[in-house]
């Protein structure tokens, strides 16, 4: 029994361990894998783990002792699902990890935007406060969220965390799809939470009819005073066009953990913005979150190995 482990080092940087996976054969690992290299690596493999490495129909159908395809995330767009269903490979996936990972970065994204903690840490670290004719200031303005509108589009097991985090602050909880679970919501369309809340945080899946969704048009009807936040997927913002509406002011700021690139491009508008702050794709990268996806994809492995696949996709 072969696995081949494509891309495990943003997973585990080293902080974890991969000795579970070593009980089920032999492990090869690699810290990266491009695509050209693919072939030639998962050739002989009766397991893939891939976390973004994506394993196309060509590669499948090359790998003729490929019994499980194991994704180190929940997205799973990367699979070519179809081939594998067709060849009687099994793909899963870890379905919940980061649920309060993701929803505590997000909350960390909206008070970093109300509160200026890093700007302002910045400014005395640089030495401003020493030079200061004043024994108080800001380099921004800060907000109060308290009876602010905290919109979430996508009120899943994420959205709802989020949601709960954001009401024990005080804030007034409006939603577009999903369900809230056990925090006092109100559901409006999508039109209505863009017009009326004063933050709104995306935590939907990106599908084709949703690409590029916060547009023009939406962002165009929001407060000037409002934030945006999103540590869902890049895809579902039209980049230029939010980048237009931060210069223009039509919003008062963005936190962003995902870009519709990644690693971007050093020509991505919305970088260099100074009422847009970006973090690496970090939302999920909490160890207690890596723990859980190392520990499930071992689980998914050992499980369709014995015949009883779990947390299996398409």
């Amino acid at each position: 029994m072969k696995i081949v482990i494509t891309d495990g080092f943003t997973l585990n940087p080293g902080d974890l361990s991969w000795d579970d996976f070593h009980k089920l054969g032999q492990v090869e690992y690699y810290d990266r894998t491009k695509s050209n290299e693919l072939p030639a690596r998962v050739s002989d493999a009766d397991v893939i783990v891939t976390n973004k490495t994506p394993v196309d129909a060509s590669t499948i159908e090359a790998c003729t002792k490929l019994k499980v395809i194991a994704v180190t995330a929940t997205g799973y767009n990367i699979i070519d699902v179809r081939t594998a269903k067709e060849r009687g490979v099994v793909v899963c996936n870890v379905p919940e990890y980061g649920t309060h990972s993701v929803a505590q970065h997000a909350i960390a994204l909206m008070l970093e935007l109300s509160n200026h903690v890093g700007k302002n840490n910045m400014s005395v670290q640089q030495g401003d406060w020493s030079t200061s004719n004043d024994w108080s200031y800001t380099r921004s303005p800060l907000v109060e969220v308290k009876d602010k509108v905290f919109g979430v589009v996508g009120m899943g097991r994420i959205g709802n965390q989020t949601a709960r985090i954001a009401h024990a602050l005080g804030m007034k909880i409006i939603f577009h799809r999903g369900k809230a679970a056990d925090v006092p919501a109100q559901h409006v369309s999508m039109e209505e939470l863009f017009r009326h809340s004063d933050v709104v945080s995306l935590h939907c899946p990106l599908r084709p009819e949703n690409e590029k969704f916060v547009n023009q048009h939406l962002l165009s009807s929001m407060k000037r005073s409002s934030f945006l936040i999103n540590t869902s997927r890049g895809q579902l913002i039209d980049e230029n066009a939010l980048a237009t509406a931060l210069s223009e002011k039509k919003i008062a700021g963005a936190a962003l953990d995902v870009l519709g690139t990644e690693p971007p491009p050093k020509s991505n508008p919305l970088i260099g913005l100074d009422n847009c702050i970006i973090t690496p794709h970090t939302a999920w990268l909490s160890k207690e979150a890596r723990g859980r996806i190392l520990q499930t994809t071992f689980e998914n492995i050992r499980a369709a190995l014995h015949g009883q696949p779990q947390n299996v996709v398409g």
